[in-house]
């Protein structure tokens, strides 16, 4: 808070919230209008206060001195969104804005003053460029400090250097902006901000609180912070214009690589790397297309090419390339496409192992497994990502390598392991410790393993995660079958062993036989957990009861029974 004020330039667009409404929901403001919070004005419009309206008016009252006011919400959102092509125009004369408020913007006078000759032309310059750009009028205040041009420039003044304590000695109090202390400073009688600044600091500081004395620094023409400039966006997007349109997949792939090694270089430029592209085309007929993808990693140069070159073909094809109905091909060819880094980080050096160089290696299996999407395509490389779910099956799903691995339902926590002392299979009859009665799970299996998670949630001091109901307890299967297979389970006496609607079992499974194989003998079983899934709808309805069995050779598998019909979902290790 010591130094000398930095002589500033600011720039006010009078009424701004009547203006950005006008902008945003298409509100004239040459009407009667007044933006309203908390059921009072906050700005009108210059017609508006012709009527009599002014700010701190009730809505009632406003409307009664102007009967045909037009009445809008203050949205603050709208009003920052309204004055971004403000801020952008000024960026465009001078570098280092600060934007005070939706509707002011302040940046320091020495530069533009200097390259567009003074103060007084680099003003005139500003208010210029911003009503050619953005149609919006302005008005521009330079003096010492930023408090003190917001006020010259509510009459468009330049003040000289120097006279900034003189020019804010003849102003009222009320040009702080402070109500209370307004309101308090009139009843001692001090009526302007030269009879404020007259009075001791220390004084000040104790009777009117820490607001107080910054209050008073800016009546004596001293800011209390520099100038908070922002940094202007860099235009990382590249574009490429085509004399002849593109329809044919040979010429999209010369395209994509000729402009992902520009994005690339200008990304590089500005040290920054891309994990979101967006690619965006127009045909010939105007079409216009657009799809975003997103990488786990940094995007290479060949990597932007071959998802762009993927893109295309899609387009020009008519494939989405992952299956499914085609989409309508384009009507034209391809005259205009761009790209556009929609995620950008900070591009980082990957640090070695400690005992090795694996950044080395994994770059290496990157570019490996990218060469080989490149030529095969985008699903030729897939990598599992786990998730929540309440069959082997739904917990895994497969993702094209480079794509974000994010699950596609939640998970849980993970079970613990079950000791060697323990059967593999608990709860079901048959095993070496005969727990469990003849087809009567346990409760932790039916449960589906959920009082396990639970535990394991509270005794890690986390938020428990909800469990899946029905989600089979641990070990899980090693190999999860792509197809059920067919298989038929029988009794000791050779019946087909069959399971009720209440989950009652027929007899014990004595026998599988998957396909056409020869019969196995069942030495331990477990089950069944039931699964009901989407009951409310018909079509998709699917209700079945699963089982894990050992064989006599050792093998286990996970078996399920669905519309009276055994099947062979996954195998344990």
């Amino acid at each position: 808070m010591t130094g000398a004020p930095v002589r500033t330039l600011l720039l006010w667009c009078p009424d701004w919230p009547v203006l950005a409404a006008e902008i945003v929901d298409g509100v004239p403001a040459t009407d009667p209008v007044a933006v309203l919070h908390a059921n009072r004005v906050v700005a009108c419009s210059e017609r508006a206060r012709a009527e009599g309206v002014r700010r701190g008016l009730r809505k009632r009252e406003a409307q009664g001195r102007c009967p045909q006011l037009t009445v809008v919400d203050h949205d603050p959102g709208r009003d920052a969104r309204a004055f971004e092509p403000v801020v952008a125009a000024v960026e465009e004369v001078a570098a280092g804005v600060e934007v005070i408020r939706p509707g002011a913007c302040a940046l320091a006078a020495r530069g533009p003053s200097r390259y567009l000759g003074g103060e007084e032309a680099a003003a005139e310059r500003i208010v210029e460029h911003v009503a050619q750009t953005c149609a919006v009028e302005s008005q521009v205040g330079v003096a010492d400090g930023v408090f003190a041009a917001g006020l010259a420039a509510r009459d468009g003044r330049i003040v000289p250097p120097g006279g900034t304590a003189e020019f804010l000695a003849a102003l009222p109090v009320e040009a702080l902006g402070r109500p209370a202390l307004t309101d308090l400073l009139r009843r001692l009688g001090v009526r302007t901000l030269g009879d404020f600044a007259a009075l001791p600091a220390g004084d000040v500081l104790a009777r009117f609180g820490f607001d107080g004395a910054l209050a008073h620094r800016l009546a004596a023409g001293r800011d209390h912070r520099p100038l908070a400039v922002r940094q202007p966006p860099a235009d990382l997007t590249v574009t490429a214009e085509y004399d002849e349109p593109i329809d044919r997949v040979d010429a999209a792939a010369f395209a994509a690589r000729t402009l992902a090694e520009q994005l690339h270089e200008r990304l590089a430029a500005y040290g920054l790397a891309c994990t979101r592209l967006g690619i965006e085309a127009v045909t010939a007929h105007g079409q216009e297309l657009h799809r975003v993808w997103r990488h786990d990693g940094l995007l290479t140069a060949a990597a932007i090419a071959d998802r762009v070159r993927w893109q295309l073909d899609g387009w020009l094809s008519g494939s989405n390339g992952r299956g499914g109905a085609r989409p309508a091909r384009p009507t034209a060819g391809i005259i205009r496409l761009r790209l556009v880094p929609d995620g950008v980080l900070a591009q980082a050096g990957l640090q070695p192992g400690l005992w090795g160089e694996t950044g080395e290696e994994r770059e290496r299996a990157h570019r490996a497994l990218s060469r080989v999407q490149g030529i095969l395509g985008p699903e030729a490389v897939v990598t599992p990502v786990l998730g929540g779910g309440r069959s082997p099956a739904d917990q895994v799903r497969l993702v094209p390598w480079g794509d974000e691995r994010l699950p596609a339902r939640p998970g849980e926590p993970p079970l613990p392991a079950v000791p060697a002392s323990e059967p593999a299979f608990p709860g079901g009859p048959g095993l070496p410790d005969g727990s469990g009665l003849p087809g009567e799970p346990t409760r932790a299996a039916r449960s589906g393993g959920a009082a396990r998670a639970g535990g394991v949630a509270r005794s890690g001091g986390k938020a428990p995660v909800p469990p899946w109901p029905g989600r089979l307890p641990p070990p899980a299967p090693a190999v999860v079958l792509p197809a059920p297979l067919l298989a038929t389970v029988h009794d000791a006496a050779g019946e087909p062993v069959v399971v009720s609607a209440r989950l009652a079992v027929s007899a014990a499974p004595a026998r599988l036989a998957v396909g056409t194989g020869r019969p196995a003998e069942i030495v331990g079983w477990a089950g069944p957990w039931p699964v009901d899934e989407r009951w409310w709808a018909p079509a998709e309805a699917r209700r079945r009861a699963r089982f894990q069995v050992c064989l006599a050779d050792g093998a286990a598998l996970l078996l399920a029974v669905e519309g009276g019909q055994w099947l062979v979902e996954a195998i344990y290790d």
